[in-house]
């Protein structure tokens, strides 16, 4: 699985309240109207997929959350084997590489390693050693695949955090870019750094029992002017991905206006959210059970979603990371 090329050639399905049609992504700056603004997020996804061992045994550990300068959470193939106190090498055999130590296996599964490096030498190591974290369905040698440390981010990649890409973004092109631009169409940037958990099945039968990860967020005075002043001139806002939407509406006073934002959000929507400040989202296509579709169905609908999934699979869309994409209008509340 990988990217279409060109992203912008992706399949569009535009659904409306009572309506979809079949578009491409190119055709976004037909579908906006002047004087709207499209808010992307540019956290840069960094290499946390580990190769190492424990002694003679093998491990996989994929680093999902940072809690200090050398500590990471992270998910761990065979983690029942490990235990407190461990030690773990990360790289080849044959270069020095770099190490770690088991300091806590959680209840959630996961466990926290401190690394014998920090800030900005363990970004290093990472950066040398480590592989793009690929969602589980893109299937990859054990080597991993060079072009996915491209193609596995979005243009507007800056901030370095994420350990998921916000495939919404995948889509654009420079070219696109200035289409938007052309068609007097804003665009702002905030920042939340992707983690793991937002990919993680529902496995409860009731949704107040799931637990969501906290993910870090960014949002400039800049910004929050910006989307505030469009919102008072009557234009909409329009959310990249499902992660700009979630701190859009993390920052959202009741009656939508955003305030500057950092720190952290586990915002979880649900059918029966309301929205304060998103009017249409752009979204690839989630897995069933999973937050995800839970925050699309809140958005736009749970039937309109469900038809408009059963659309999809019939007229051929590719769904999940490098798949296409669905421009969602808001239902009604």
């Amino acid at each position: 699985m990988h990217p279409l090329e060109p992203r912008d050639a992706a399949r569009l399905l535009v659904i409306e309240p009572g309506a979809r049609r079949d578009c491409r992504i190119a055709d976004l700056p037909a579908l906006l109207r002047a004087g709207d603004i499209i808010v992307f997020n540019d956290t840069r996804v960094i290499p946390t997929r580990l190769d190492g061992r424990r002694d003679e045994m093998s491990i996989e550990a994929t680093l999902h959350r940072q809690l200090a300068a050398d500590r990471w959470l992270a998910f761990v193939k065979g983690a029942r084997r490990l235990r407190t106190g461990d030690q773990l090498t990360f790289g080849p055999p044959t270069e020095p590489g770099f190490a770690g130590e088991i300091v806590s296996k959680n209840p959630e599964g996961d466990v926290t390693i401190r690394f014998d490096r920090s800030g900005a030498r363990l970004r290093e190591a990472l950066e040398r050693y480590g592989k793009m974290p690929l969602p589980p369905y893109i299937k990859r040698d054990a080597g991993g695949a060079d072009g996915d440390r491209d193609d596995y981010q979005t243009i507007f990649a800056r901030q370095d955090g994420a350990v998921a890409a916000p495939t919404a973004g995948l889509h654009f092109t420079p070219r696109l870019l200035e289409a938007l631009d052309a068609a007097g169409i804003a665009r702002a940037l905030l920042t939340l750094h992707v983690g793991a958990g937002t990919f993680l099945p529902v496995k409860v039968e009731d949704t107040h029992d799931h637990k969501m990860h906290f993910e870090a967020g960014i949002m400039s005075e800049v910004v929050a002017g910006q989307i505030n002043d469009v919102r008072r001139q009557g234009g909409r806002v329009v959310a990249v991905g499902t992660t700009s939407l979630r701190l859009l509406e993390s920052a959202a006073a009741p009656d939508g206006t955003v305030a500057p934002f950092d720190g952290e959000t586990n915002l979880f929507i649900t059918p029966g959210y309301r929205f304060k400040v998103v009017d249409l989202l752009l979204t690839n296509f989630h897995l069933p059970r999973s937050t995800l579709f839970m925050l699309v169905s809140a958005f736009a609908g749970l039937k309109p979603m469900k038809s408009a999934y059963e659309h999809a699979k019939e007229a051929g869309y590719r769904f999940y990371s490098y798949g296409d994409a669905c421009l969602l209008h808001r239902g009604a509340p």
